[in-house]
């Protein structure tokens, strides 16, 4: 599962600017800028609308949201970004279809595809793009992980006994003065642990900024920390402080900190040994006051070990060792972690109510693995929203490959069926529960195909569903069957 957030991207690959990479994080929730999301396959891509000027749309390399798809042109839209916001189809072979917000009807309609073939339209917050197979929403940005945008949500997910005891060990880790390392695999939430450190810690009124160190070269990386005088390299017209100074009083987080070059690692030591920071093209160090949160996916002993990684600095960063366990560990927390999103998502596309989940759609996501763990999660809820027009999400608003993983045995080596794990056991309020959700569902089915005089396609239409989903649920409820006009 892939995730960019980028001004603009390449197909495959984010082209980050260096604002996009050191993040700087404030209580402020940042509501009223817009995005771009797109989702093509399993893959999430978020692009922020720039304040002006234009995001161009297509398969060539070239563009700013790059779509690898045969049914795309090589420049196929273009996103003005206003006021007001418009999206113009350049008239390729395969038109831009849209659907607004505004038309989605309060039963459950389908959102109707307007066909864009070399015209303009302006778009609103929840208008859907549908390019080639790829959907691409209008949203409003969401605060940084870990940051709520009401007071009354909660900030972090902890029905885990587990996480809580990570997160119970984080604030009496906070409150100390050593530096903290973060383990677990990518995706399951490591930045949030590091914010809530920060917060519980005394440096919680100074700053809090991050970099992940993956994510720029070396040479560049390496100015951002540091920070550089005017002249140090060619385009560094003034001098400008780096990450440590910016932060004196706070807290650094470095990401991803495994992938550190060795010649950054050694300086990065200084750093931490000597609290004091020498900027690329400087003489006088500068004292610096920071404390050091990292996480890694990576097993840093086990890379100090074979000298991949600079055993000083990995006994310097391990100072208080916290693991995160992965989702698949932690299955009570899937199903507040999905209101979660559900909400956060709504919020976004400004609307109203969120919708709720059918319980096959529950039983789908407690059923699967998480490899890409909370973030994969996230994606999927995201997707969901987008694609359920009426007020349930519904197996056929997963992706494909998560309904098809979560429902077909997995056969290992040995030949033995295994059935997927963490399915939520029976129980009389499930079962309680499962019966009155069949029974309001086989009661719209029925209150729609009334509507529609019995017309199988409409009525579909009218629940948000597929015709062929209609019909197995008639089937399902052994409903009678509408007799054809």
């Amino acid at each position: 599962m892939h995730t960019a957030v980028a001004h603009a991207s390449h197909c495959g690959a984010p082209r980050g600017e260096v604002a996009d990479i050191v993040e700087r994080v404030t209580t402020e929730a940042r509501d009223g800028a817009l995005q771009i999301a797109v989702f093509s396959g399993d893959a999430v891509s978020v692009y922020r609308l720039p304040p002006g000027g234009t995001l161009t749309v297509g398969r060539a390399d070239d563009n700013d949201i790059c779509l690898d798809d045969r049914a795309m042109s090589r420049r196929h839209a273009v996103i003005h970004a206003g006021p007001p916001l418009v999206i113009e189809d350049l008239g390729g072979a395969n038109a831009t279809h849209l659907a607004r917000a505004a038309e989605r009807g309060h039963g459950g309609e389908t959102l109707a595809l307007r066909r864009l073939s070399g015209e303009r339209s302006e778009l609103s917050v929840g208008d859907r793009i549908n390019f080639g197979a790829a959907v691409a929403v209008v949203r409003r940005e969401s605060p940084p992980p870990g940051v709520a945008s009401s007071g009354s949500d909660d900030e972090v997910v902890l029905r885990d006994p587990e996480m809580r005891r990570v997160y119970e060990q984080a604030a009496r880790a906070a409150q100390g003065i050593l530096s903290v390392l973060v383990l677990g695999e990518t995706g399951v939430g490591k930045d949030v642990l590091a914010r809530a450190i920060h917060r519980a810690s005394p440096r919680a009124a100074k700053p809090f900024l991050a970099i992940n160190c993956a994510a720029l070269s070396e040479s560049l990386l390496e100015s951002e920390l540091f920070g550089h005088e005017k002249g140090a390299f060619t385009g560094a017209l003034q001098a400008r402080a780096g990450l440590f100074e910016s932060a004196d009083g706070g807290t650094v987080f470095l990401d991803e900190v495994g992938d550190l070059p060795m010649t950054t690692q050694v300086k990065l030591l200084r750093v931490l040994e000597q609290r004091e920071v020498l900027r690329v093209g400087a003489r006088t160090p500068r004292p610096v006051n920071v404390r050091f949160v990292s996480a890694t996916n990576k097993d840093l002993e086990a890379l100090a070990e074979r000298s991949a990684f600079r055993q000083d600095l990995f006994f310097r960063l391990d100072g208080i060792t916290l693991t995160v366990p992965p989702l698949r560990d932690r299955p009570a927390d899937i199903p507040w972690l999905v209101k979660r999103f559900l909400v956060t998502a709504s919020r976004q596309m400004d609307r109203a109510t969120h919708p709720s989940l059918a319980p096959k759609t529950l039983a789908l996501l407690q059923a699967h693995a998480w490899p890409g763990n909370v973030r994969e999660l996230r994606n999927v809820v995201d997707r969901a929203v987008v694609l359920a027009p009426g007020d349930v999400v519904l197996p056929e608003h997963l992706p494909p490959k998560l309904v098809a993983a979560a429902e077909a045995p997995a056969t290992p080596a040995g030949g033995v069926l295994r059935v997927p794990a963490r399915v939520a056991p029976p129980s009389d309020v499930a079962d309680r529960l499962r019966r009155e959700v069949d029974e309001l569902e086989k009661q719209r089915i029925l209150d729609a195909l009334a509507k529609c005089d019995g017309n199988q396609t409409r009525a579909a239409e009218l629940l948000g569903i597929s015709r062929r989903t209609l019909i197995n649920r008639i089937v399902e409820f052994d409903l009678p069957r509408p007799r054809k006009h």
